[in-house]
């Protein structure tokens, strides 16, 4: 979403579509081809960003939008784990609440906690950080929603919350974070299930970004089409620059190509 179909802020405002964005998505539509719009972020539901996406004029339906929560929620079902302490507010905790799960607040006090979820969470203090420290020694597995240092915004790089809170928690506990959200193969297969497709079309899916360390990285763990744009984070010599893990098979200056490929 960042850097690629829109810039928002870096408070995870309001939105500007870049160009292409809004043709790309409805020649999309029109093909019948399916796709998520999914954003590494956590400031807020799912369904409140795709409003965001449509009010900047893009086509985006509330079930096309995901964020690391709706794969997050997904692998903890699928784990069988049930208490999960959120380090996050509501757009972190909405999609896991709706999967029907336990779901802690940061500084709960609580026992049988079995997972420790980091997501966006400014509002991050001191009492949060003991509550999650002393979960994770009691045996609760630390995941994170992204553990990446940035993300692309109108104004240039903001930092990315959940990369500074996973930080501190590890200097405690010497635990680095799951990563449930990109580029993780469990966020892809997330994907691939919401648009009805099989573990098999992984090959044949296309993903695209602006963070060689996000999709272009999940592209190759997972022998699909990593297509990267440089609207977002990176240069075009910061792309050429990477190895193997996160190589883009395409690089372009925008979506107006895939477009035009397409046509």
């Amino acid at each position: 979403m960042d850097g690629t179909l829109v810039l928002g802020d870096a408070a995870s405002g309001g939105h500007q579509s870049l160009p292409g964005a809004a043709a790309l998505l409805s020649e999309l539509r029109v093909r019948g081809t399916p796709f998520r719009v999914f954003t590494n972020g956590t400031a807020k539901p799912p369904e409140v960003y795709a409003s965001s996406l449509r009010h900047a004029g893009l086509d985006v339906a509330d079930h096309e939008m995901m964020t690391p929560s709706t794969a997050a929620a997904a692998w903890f079902v699928a784990k069988g784990i049930k208490r999960v302490r959120v380090l996050g507010l509501a757009g972190v905790q909405a999609p896991l609440i709706e999967a029907g799960l336990d779901v802690i607040g940061p500084s709960e006090k609580a026992e049988g906690v079995e997972a420790v979820y980091t997501g966006w969470f400014r509002e991050f203090t001191f009492p949060d950080l003991e509550a999650a420290y002393k979960d994770v020694w009691a045996g609760a597995m630390l995941t994170t929603a992204s553990n990446v240092p940035f993300f692309a915004t109108a104004g240039g790089r903001a930092i990315g919350a959940s990369y500074a809170i996973n930080a501190m928690i590890r200097a405690m506990t010497g635990k680095r974070a799951k990563v449930l959200g990109k580029p993780s193969r469990e966020a892809l297969r997330s994907a691939l299930t919401l648009m009805k497709l099989p573990v098999s079309a992984e090959a044949s899916t296309v993903i695209v970004g602006d963070d060689p360390a996000l999709e272009m990285r999940m592209a190759r763990s997972a022998g699909a089409i990593g297509v990267a744009v440089t609207t977002g984070l990176c240069s075009r010599d910061d792309f050429m620059a990477r190895g193997s893990p996160e190589r883009a098979d395409a690089i372009l200056p925008g979506l107006q190509p895939i477009l035009e490929a397409l046509n």
